[in-house]
């Protein structure tokens, strides 16, 4: 099964393998035409002689393609990344600065700095600021990736992704000081919206809102966003003004944003505490936090959200959910049922007749990224909120390929185009929409004022 993204015919053809390819089909063609032809017949053969650098042409091209680890998007299917991130320069400087997680650091193991972001690598760190034998280097490689615009731009070339929504990556400004972070709010604002005018058209970006300041700063930054003209929505942790989604306290933010006609890309970070992994846990690596503990924090907070009757007090919200709505498409049904049969809930009343259900809240204000790597997980997102709401994402820089010397495609991105092509078909209306087309209509890419 061919995934929707494929790089440039011309990467593949400069390639020396299919060099080798396009030598190797050449001989075989020129042999097979002359012994189709006759000694007898010069004029025909020198006429058929002379059509064999066009057939060799053809034949190569043809290789070139099918060899190709993709095929290629249809010519009128727009593909869109609303999952990308990047680190602008001011940010990577406060990283820099600090001595506790999140930071960078640089440690004489390892070629690149280190980007230290999870609660999860606090003993590593530890272990490793003290030159303890054996200490593992914390966190992931600060490569370009993370700070470069051109860097992004020829990711994007490379994968035939034509615009990309850019935000600012975990942990957004949740740790800055009150007193700092509306004016860091602001710089990383703005610096989001320069980079996008450098490539106008292929750049858009979510906005990050400075959640630690005051109320009124944060009704600034807001009033701010919605004036950066490559602004689309704004990225937002589950941990809110400190006391999670629900807290009764955020209600003028999510009021206010969506006034203000912004989406809400909901991004985990936090996940869960170091003792739900158990005592091994650092033998395995990054997978338990990330592979299960993501996608639960999501599942949490936005369950936690409904309960408090968020969705029903703002009906203009609406959120893009990271990595598929992490288990909700999945749990959804459990999720109502504990509703149903809660003693409690049913005694205050919160359990009324035409009440708005958990898949009600999933099919008219929330969106989701089709983040999953799997067509089992993307058909549970679909079944969840409709194909019409789902939106293909990269997760770009994260998840990179391993090896220093793999430059094409990156593996975590073609199984997610694999994905949507397994789950509703190559080249259907449900496809050209997921990898494109909804994230075009819902978050406005072709507007540019």
């Amino acid at each position: 099964m061919s995934c929707p993204l494929r790089q440039r015919d011309t990467d593949e053809r400069h390639r020396p393998e299919a060099t080798s390819r396009r030598k190797q089909v050449g001989e075989r063609s020129s042999d097979c035409i002359s012994r189709m032809i006759s000694p007898s017949s010069s004029q025909a053969k020198l006429t058929i002689m002379r059509l064999v650098p066009v057939l060799i042409h053809l034949l190569s091209s043809a290789v070139v393609v099918a060899s190709s680890s993709c095929s290629p998007s249809p010519p009128n299917m727009t593909v869109v990344d609303i999952h990308t991130h990047m680190y602008p320069p001011s940010y990577i400087k406060i990283l820099e600065s600090r001595s506790s997680i999140p930071l960078v650091r640089s440690f004489p193991q390892s070629p690149d700095p280190r980007l230290i972001l999870l609660q999860a690598e606090v003993e590593s760190l530890d272990d490793a600021l003290a030159n303890k034998p054996g200490a593992k280097v914390p966190g992931r490689p600060l490569t370009s990736d993370y700070t470069s615009l051109d860097q992004k731009v020829r990711f994007m070339d490379a994968h035939r992704i034509d615009v990309s929504v850019i935000s600012l990556a975990n942990p957004w400004l949740d740790f800055l000081d009150a007193n700092i972070s509306g004016n860091v709010g602001a710089e990383v604002n703005q610096e989001f919206s320069d980079m996008c005018a450098r490539h106008p058209g292929r750049l858009f970006y979510f906005g990050t809102l400075p959640l630690t300041a005051p109320l009124d700063a944060i009704r600034a930054s807001i009033a701010q966003l919605k004036t950066l003209k490559y602004c689309r929505g704004v990225i937002l942790g589950t941990s809110g003004l400190g006391n999670g989604l629900d807290d009764p306290n955020l209600l003028p933010i999510f009021e206010a944003v969506a006034a203000a006609g912004l989406t809400v890309f909901l991004h985990p970070h936090y996940g869960l505490p170091n003792a739900v992994w158990g005592p091994r846990a650092a033998d395995y690596g990054h997978v338990l936090p990330l592979a299960l503990g993501f996608p639960m924090e999501t599942t949490i907070a936005v369950t936690r959200m409904y309960l408090a009757g968020v969705f029903d007090r703002v009906r203009d919200l609406r959120m893009l959910l990271a990595h598929s709505g992490g288990t909700l498409p999945f749990l959804a049904g459990r999720i109502e049922s504990c509703i149903l049969h809660d003693g409690q809930l049913v005694a205050e009343g919160k359990v009324q007749p035409g009440r708005r259900t958990v898949w009600d809240v999933l099919k008219e204000q929330v969106y989701l990224d089709a983040v999953i790597y799997s067509e089992v997980g993307l058909k549970a997102a679909i079944e969840a909120s409709g194909a019409d709401r789902l939106m293909f994402g990269t997760d770009h820089p994260f998840f990179p390929p391993l090896q220093a010397n793999e430059k094409g495609l990156w593996e975590s991105v073609s199984l997610n185009a694999e994905a949507v092509t397994k789950a509703v078909g190559e080249g259907s209306a449900e496809a050209k929409a997921i990898m494109g087309g909804n994230a075009v209509r819902i978050l406005r890419l072709h507007e540019e004022a």
